[in-house]
């Protein structure tokens, strides 16, 4: 739990790229009886498997760390979990949720997965999150007015399905409720074991609070990169002959994720970033119409930022956010990335997105009245290949520092990417932003190391160990 005095806290005031460029998108019942609950797996130190880690992890700073191992071993839960008479979900509904994928991700093989979480389970509760997402507008916000002087917001990076530090980070930032508010900036799933956990379990939460918890869109919850970076593969390894329904009910949810927030009028975060202005031109209809039709400009060689009210007319369900065409705001928001060189142009190294400077920084703020900039979207696989970038050892970076305040890019996966040898991995750390009283506008970052060991898993090493991270 956070706390005025936290060690571990960083007053502001004291990352291969991603996923390449995608080509054009095409578009169990559960058990009578229960089972009874399954022996306990030893997880596994070897540094020959993808998912162990020999070193121990720890919540740290210059001044203080503790060991963050898991908890002490807990009963088996009661299995298979079933839906809530009445329908509505409990705190105590969702912390069983949590103990009982933290309990099978040790004791059950994935491919018996259906007998911790139903398919039928999983339907209410991926049709309850579908309900409430799809009616978000594009950019959420939690307004001044929402907020006291007992409030914090947390805002979260990438995850990519590293469940057990996603339970620890939740546990060491305090749980969502009527003080805590939480905006995790996308990337759930992928290149890590334990996706489908991790979504579901946010899901849940928004399920259960949705004015405390929101979840935004990041570039991985896309058909494309779900189908290359394991979380397809994740999902029929563990659901079998009703893996497909159960992945095309998650891109379904994925569609309706926000792209962005705005948090106390101040404070603006998404996945990637800032995103360019679509040029409109009015084309006459044959004679007789009494309509002009407006189609867009496709010259869109003249970069221009685009506004909050561009922002919130933008088509987000779309399994695959286009790279060109009309409909390139949601793209832009999941994917660019901020630059030290000035001006706006194409981000031809992902070729999808834009490139950014400080110059595109400020003037964002400044014409909107923000000061402060949370996006997330770079590991430190991607910063290594980025001069000039700051590195993400420490799970946060402070990019642009300009008049209006500061653009920062916050990555949570700690130890990543999972789907590598131990020894290439990039053993940084994890970090997440809590955001105080009075004005919530000066981030106190809180990093933090992996949690192992993580138990061992193989199911996806051979769809992923060739795949090329960049």
């Amino acid at each position: 739990m956070l706390s005025d005095s936290d060690p571990t806290s960083v007053s502001l005031n004291s990352s291969p790229l991603d996923c390449p460029l995608p080509p054009p998108p095409v578009e169990v019942e559960p058990p009578e009886t229960q089972k009874p609950a399954l022996p306990l797996r030893p997880p596994s130190s070897s540094d020959e498997d993808f998912f162990s880690s020999a070193s121990i992890a720890s919540s740290s700073s210059s001044e203080d760390t503790h060991q963050n191992t898991p908890a002490p071993a807990q009963l088996p839960p009661q299995i298979p979990l079933s839906w809530p008479e009445g329908g509505a979900l409990s705190r105590e509904w969702v912390n069983g949720l949590m103990h009982c994928f933290e309990w099978a991700s040790r004791a059950v093989p994935p491919q018996e997965f259906p007998s911790v979480l139903p398919v039928d389970v999983f339907d209410r509760l991926i049709l309850s999150g579908h309900k409430i997402l799809h009616k978000e507008r594009n950019c959420v916000t939690i307004s001044k007015d929402e907020l006291n002087s007992d409030s914090r917001v947390v805002v979260v990076g990438d995850l990519h399905g590293q469940l057990h530090d996603v339970l620890f980070l939740l546990k060491d930032a305090g749980y969502p409720g009527d003080d805590r508010f939480f905006v995790f900036n996308g990337d759930y799933v992928d290149r890590g074991a334990w996706g489908l956990e991790t979504f579901l379990l946010l899901l849940a939460w928004k399920v259960l609070l949705p004015d405390r918890i929101f979840l935004l869109r990041g570039n991985h919850e896309s058909k494309y990169c779900t189908s290359v970076y394991g979380f397809e593969k994740e999902v029929l390894v563990k659901y079998g002959d009703k893996g497909k329904h159960v992945y095309r009910k998650c891109l379904g949810c994925f569609e309706g994720l926000p792209l962005a927030s705005v948090i106390a009028g101040c404070v603006y975060t998404a996945h990637g970033g800032l995103f360019r202005s679509i040029v409109t031109t009015p084309v006459k209809r044959s004679k007789g119409k009494k309509n002009r039709k407006v189609t867009l400009n496709p010259d869109q060689t003249c970069l221009t930022l685009g506004s909050f009210e561009e922002l919130s007319k933008a088509r987000r369900t779309v399994l695959d956010p286009p790279w060109e065409g009309q409909n390139l705001i949601p793209g832009d928001v999941l994917w660019s990335d901020p630059s030290m060189s000035p001006g706006l142009s194409p981000n031809k190294e992902r070729g999808i997105g834009l490139l950014w400077g400080p110059d595109c920084t400020e003037e964002f703020m400044k014409k909107f009245g923000l000061k402060l900039i949370i996006r997330s979207h770079e590991g430190p696989d991607a910063r290594e290949k980025r001069a000039g970038m700051g590195g993400m050892d420490e799970g946060y970076t402070i990019d642009h520092v300009v008049n209006s305040g500061r653009l920062i890019t916050i990555f949570s996966a700690p130890d990543y990417p999972q789907f590598q040898p131990t020894d290439d991995r990039y053993r940084n750390k994890g970090a997440y932003i809590v955001l105080e009283p009075p004005e919530f506008d000066t981030p106190v970052f809180h990093s933090f190391d992996a949690v192992t060991p993580r138990p061992a898993v193989s199911f996806l090493n051979d769809h992923l160990c060739s795949r090329k991270f960049i």
